[in-house]
């Protein structure tokens, strides 16, 4: 298996985003031409949340959480090609692999979290941000902003269902994130208070 997926990925590194607007999440309006999906949670308050929940994000944490595999599994890194792997529940059909590449990261005092872009073999054509931003009231949230295409027959086929599963899709990772979130707060609650030291005035 390990000898397939090197293969794979090797192949997936020779190719180009199958779309020609690589990196439109990053800011603006999304382009034309595409299907729009944007959803976004709430996940709590204050600069530990926000950096929490963006390492949880960079190490593709919202994919795996969802039931994705993620090869080779290491933080989104802008330029990298992986491989996601899903399998169907209750299909007796091989792992579907999925290549996509990081166009951009962000790692920023109020925003934190990546993009990726599908390579040829995709059965989508698109992009997909997955961000985790701050606003001037300190709120956090995670946001997912999405364009694609049906590319693949059997995804146009059935469009509808895919347009549906895309959606689901996002749904759970916007749950994943958030559970994520709330799992490491109910840590921090459970986690006995250290000695007692002197107060730092920087820290309210």
């Amino acid at each position: 298996m390990a000898t397939d997926l090197q293969r794979r990925l090797l192949a997936a590194h020779a190719t180009a985003p199958s779309y020609p607007e690589v990196g439109a999440t990053r800011g603006g309006p999304l382009p034309d031409g595409y299907a729009h999906l944007r959803r976004r949670v709430h996940l709590g308050r204050g600069p530990q949340v926000l950096a929490r929940a963006g390492r949880y994000v960079l190490g593709w944490g919202s994919q795996l959480g969802t039931g994705f595999a993620v090869y080779p599994h290491a933080p989104a890194e802008s330029g990298s090609t992986v491989l996601l792997r899903l399998s169907l529940p209750g299909s007796r059909w091989p792992r579907l692999v999925i290549p996509c590449r990081v166009v951009w990261t962000v790692e920023e005092p109020d925003r934190i979290g990546f993009a990726y872009g599908t390579l040829p073999g995709h059965p989508e054509c698109g992009e997909e941000a997955f961000l985790v931003s701050m606003d001037a009231a300190g709120e956090v949230w995670f946001e997912v902003s999405a364009f694609s295409r049906l590319t693949a027959w059997y995804a146009r086929l059935g469009r509808p269902v895919a347009l549906l599963c895309q959606y689901l899709a996002i749904e759970r990772y916007l749950a994943a994130v958030a559970a994520a979130v709330a799992v490491a707060d109910l840590a921090d609650l459970a986690e006995p208070a250290g000695p007692a030291g002197p107060a730092d005035p920087a820290v309210e």
